[in-house]
C-alpha cells in the first residue's frame, strides 16, 4: 500500500534504509524457519520463541523507520512538520 500525501514522509537516509531492510530480511528468514519448524513437527515452545523473534525484528524495524523519519522531518524543517509528526506518532501508537 502506498500512501503519499502532504503529511507523509519518505526516508531519505540510505544507511538507515539499508539497516531497516537488513532487519526485515532477517525477519523474513526467521519466518521461513517458523514454517519449516511447523512442517517438521517441532515443539510449540521452540516455534513460539522463534515467532517472538520475528515479531520483535519487525517491530524494531518499524520503530527505527518511524524514528528516522521523525528525525529527518525535524531536521528538514518542513512547513508541515507538525502534520508529519502527528502522522508518525499515530503510526508509532499503532505498533503499541
Amino acid at each position: 500500500m502506498t500512501i503519499n500525501n502532504d503529511s507523509s514522509h519518505i526516508l531519505a537516509d540510505s544507511a538507515k534504509v539499508d539497516l531497516i531492510v537488513a532487519r526485515i530480511r532477517r525477519a523474513e528468514g526467521q519466518l521461513g524457519a517458523v514454517a519449516r519448524m511447523l512442517e517438521e513437527g517441532r515443539n510449540c515452545d521452540e516455534i513460539v520463541i522463534q515467532m517472538s523473534a520475528v515479531s520483535k525484528a519487525v517491530h524494531t524495524a518499524a520503530f527505527t523507520l518511524i524514528s528516522a523519519s521523525l528525525e529527518e522531518s525535524i531536521i528538514e524543517g518542513k512547513s508541515n512538520q507538525k502534520e508529519i509528526s502527528e502522522r508518525l506518532q499515530k503510526l508509532f501508537l499503532s505498533l503499541a
